[in-house]
């Protein structure tokens, strides 16, 4: 098996000759960026001087995406932020938000070899299911059905499929704060201004493109991988975000007898889901300006107590006491 030796292969990249130190903290921002931009530069490299796990994780996020689309072109313009997620992952390599973070940031630059940050995160959270896609997102550039195969395998053998979101926004967030003192002064005034771009930063990154494993799933070339894709689909089903969740419904529906009891309870499945969805993040109409924050705070709140985004929707619209379900539909 492909997960056999994980532990040693991940220890022995973690003690490699990587040389984390020597990597530069400088932070570029995209060339003709404007002062917001050039105020998240700045903001991670403040983080970055800090030192420890968190606030390194942090810096790594904003550099990357400071540094806008050059990253998927250029290689200098990456290094820095990759850098800095390393530096985080070797601090804290039992985080799996970091390392899923670092993966990420690899596999979204130009040039970075992704096999050290996926081995470690395999050996962090073997049972993730979500930790085998930029290697799947390989094989389908190589077109390599076999491997292809034992990608949804090896995916559809975990019993989770997660990104991580709400750890990651809680620890930006927390980082953002903890340095609030240290960041230029108007970039982030408040907690809402926080929330709202740890949000940004962590959608952006770690939220993976679900387009090549439902391309995989689409028609399944045979009996072992419509095998693979439906048991992979029913694990996403339970997933930490929406993408995710939605991602599984759609791949079983198109596995599934358009007129069976699969496909019927799918359906009703994503009904609920993007009622919940649609619900809780229904505008109220105006609130106060000192309220907004007190939101904010309420929602990370929510956020650092469940680690799935459903769960913190079914939480919000508990708070609202609305129905948790959409009214039966109606022949």
């Amino acid at each position: 098996m492909m997960k056999r030796g994980l532990q040693a292969l991940a220890l022995f990249w973690m003690h490699s000759a990587l040389a984390l130190g020597a990597g530069s903290l400088e932070c570029p921002a995209a060339p003709g960026a404007g002062k917001y931009t050039a105020w998240r530069a700045a903001a991670a490299q403040a983080l970055a001087r800090r030192g420890d796990a968190h606030s390194l994780a942090t810096a790594a996020a904003l550099c990357f995406v400071a540094s806008g689309s050059k990253v998927r072109a250029d290689p200098a313009a990456a290094k820095a932020a990759v850098d800095l997620a390393a530096r985080a992952s070797e601090l804290d390599p039992e985080s799996p938000s970091i390392g899923w973070l670092r993966l990420q940031l690899c596999a979204g630059s130009a040039g970075c070899d992704i096999r050290e940050a996926a081995t470690t995160l395999r050996w962090v959270d073997a049972d993730n299911g979500a930790v085998w896609l930029p290697t799947l997102a390989g094989a389908q550039r190589d077109k390599d059905p076999a491997e292809i195969d034992r990608m949804l395998s090896d995916m559809a053998e975990g019993s989770r499929f997660d990104f991580y979101l709400n750890p990651t926004v809680v620890l930006l967030f927390d980082a953002l704060k903890r340095a609030s003192g240290d960041l230029p002064p108007h970039y982030l005034p408040s907690d809402l201004a926080r929330l709202s771009e740890a949000m940004l930063v962590a959608g952006e990154e770690i939220v993976q493109p679900l387009g090549g494993v439902m391309n995989a799933c689409r028609d399944p070339v045979s009996a072992e991988r419509r095998e693979s894709c439906i048991q992979l689909a029913r694990i996403m089903q339970k997933a930490d975000t929406v993408a995710a969740q939605m991602a599984g419904l759609h791949i079983e529906k198109h596995i599934a007898p358009a007129d069976g009891k699969e496909a019927r309870a799918v359906a009703e499945r994503r009904r609920v889901l993007e009622w919940r969805v649609a619900s809780a993040n229904r505008d109220t109409g105006p609130v106060l300006p000192w309220l907004k924050s007190a939101m904010a705070r309420e929602r990370i709140a929510e956020m650092r107590a469940a680690p799935r985004e459903e769960d913190v929707d079914i939480a919000i619209l508990r708070q609202r006491k609305l129905p948790l379900d959409p009214p039966e539909e109606r022949p």
